[in-house]
């Protein structure tokens, strides 16, 4: 009796660079479990920003059940990146190869492979930094002094661990998420008990306006929706998984890897709030930790930077081969992570001030990537989840995405209108737009943006004339079944000269 898909025997590429990159994976190559994401996106994902943006709804005033919520809704958006994440089965390809179907070969250069190595860049630089910064306190702590050479060093070290596993790529990655998620989440477990022992339950927030307090509960959705939000990658962890595997299966485990740490540990943030000052919370959460735990909570914050840089570069590699630059995944990850190392010893050794606009950078970046990843699933419910991953690595002037001089204009145009409406939403440290001024500081752009977006590319796809081509329509061949019925000399034939 044949295997099902979903036990399909595992092919050990652990410790071997990954070859593979954009190309399209053959059936041949494709194997494991959707479990596996589970363990992928939690080791990325048990990270202390999560406590940071916890501690932040406390900061804004709110009140303490309705930070707790919002730590909930907000990170909801963990269905969408898991909806995204069964186009990889179907095409075989990377999240960047599948949005040619949003933007055409061209459009997406800009819209796809150049957005994403800016964003990529901005969290590989944010990781190495935090990462850097953290280790520097944690050798403090042990009594061991840190000079400059010494901080130079560390910041190397930091950039070797979180690229070097990326350069190794996919199986390696597979590999070490359980190990690396476990030795996080037992970390954040027995810092958990004490912050929940010194949580004040009873806390009160100070008595807001209506207008002021919704203001305020729109703002703290935006901001826990920002963790989310800034993964429209799951397509390149899902690329090798069988295309027969279980959607439901693929939609929960990616799912549940990112919401259930984001939640868990966004709520100690909450709750931590209720008794240190968030402000500066790696340094006051040592009130309630007892001396030898704070070690361990640094080096929480050092590990959980590097395994989401684990992630992030991994992705900004295959970013930057779409781009159209010729050369090995392996050494696009290490030309990506030489760049952020660069602008991380700027921010650690010169410009340490920076980083906060460098995060409100990142925070406004949200108002694009919203709309970004609601034209991408919308574009998975229309197409049925229908890719032909061949033809998406096709990029001549034959090929079924080209559409009209490599533009797809629908994706596109809804990309364009969502952002430029969210920009006036936005509220936060860097800029506040006049419509989120004009609701008290309400920042709706976390749902206002993907909305637009998603219906606006739902009725142009509807209505535009490229619905009427083969690049636009669902592929009517079963393309799950591990055969491809259209070969790229068919699709030339079919699309009109």
């Amino acid at each position: 009796m044949s295997a099902t898909p979903e036990a399909a025997p595992e092919i050990d590429d652990a410790g071997r660079i990954e070859t593979r990159g954009i190309d399209y994976i053959p059936p041949a190559e494709r194997h494991g479990r959707p479990s596996s994401l589970f363990w992928v996106w939690m080791s990325a994902n048990v990270t202390y920003v999560y406590f940071v943006l916890g501690g932040v709804l406390i900061l804004l005033g709110l009140p303490l059940w309705q930070a707790l919520v919002l730590t909930i809704l907000g990170n909801l958006w963990w269905v969408v990146v898991g909806w995204m994440a069964i186009s990889g089965p179907a095409s075989g390809t990377p999240s960047v190869m599948i949005m040619r179907a949003m933007f055409g070969v061209r459009g997406n250069k800009i819209f796809g492979a150049a957005l994403g190595v800016l964003i990529g860049l901005f969290y590989e630089i944010l990781n190495i930094t935090f990462a850097t910064f953290s280790t520097v306190a944690l050798l403090g702590t042990i009594g061991i002094g840190v000079d400059p050479g010494v901080q130079w060093i560390v910041l190397i070290v930091v950039t070797v661990l979180s690229f070097g596993i990326s350069v190794y790529g996919h199986g390696t990655i597979l590999r070490l998420s359980p190990i690396f998620a476990g030795l996080l989440a037992a970390c954040f477990v027995v810092v958990g008990v004490f912050v929940f022992g010194a949580a004040d339950f009873g806390y009160q927030a100070a008595p807001l306006a209506t207008s002021d307090h919704w203001g305020l509960l729109l703002l703290g959705f935006a901001i826990v929706a920002s963790g989310p939000l800034s993964w429209g990658t799951s397509a390149d962890y899902s690329r090798y998984l069988p295309a027969t595997v279980s959607k439901r299966a693929v939609v929960t485990f990616t799912a549940l890897g990112g919401f259930v740490p984001a939640v868990v540990i966004g709520a100690l943030g909450v709750l931590a709030g209720t008794s240190i000052d968030m402000t500066d919370p790696q340094v006051a959460i040592a009130d309630i930790l007892p001396a030898w735990l704070y070690p361990i909570f640094l080096f929480v914050i050092v590990l959980g930077s590097i395994t989401n840089n684990v992630l992030t570069s991994y992705s900004t590699g295959l970013y930057v081969q779409a781009l159209g630059v010729r050369i090995h995944r392996a050494w696009s990850v290490v030309l990506t992570g030489v760049i952020a190392a660069a602008a991380s010893a700027y921010l650690v050794f010169a410009a340490q001030s920076f980083l906060d606009t460098l995060n409100s950078a990142i925070e406004l970046s949200v108002a694009v990537l919203g709309p970004l990843l609601a034209v991408y699933a919308v574009d998975v419910l229309l197409r049925r989840n229908r890719y032909d991953g061949i033809a998406l690595n096709d990029d001549t002037r034959q090929s079924a995405f080209w559409y009209r001089g490599g533009f797809y204009w629908p994706g596109i145009i809804s990309v364009v209108v969502a952002v430029g409406v969210s920009l006036f939403m936005v509220n936060n440290s860097l800029y506040v737009g006049p419509i989120a001024e004009a609701l008290a500081g309400a920042d709706i752009s976390p749902i206002a943006g993907p909305l637009i977006a998603g219906v606006l590319y739902a009725v142009l796809w509807r209505t535009t004339a490229p619905y009427n081509t083969v690049g636009n329509r669902p592929i009517e061949t079963e393309v799950a079944t591990g055969t491809l019925d259209r070969t790229l000399t068919t699709i030339e034939t079919e699309v009109p000269a």
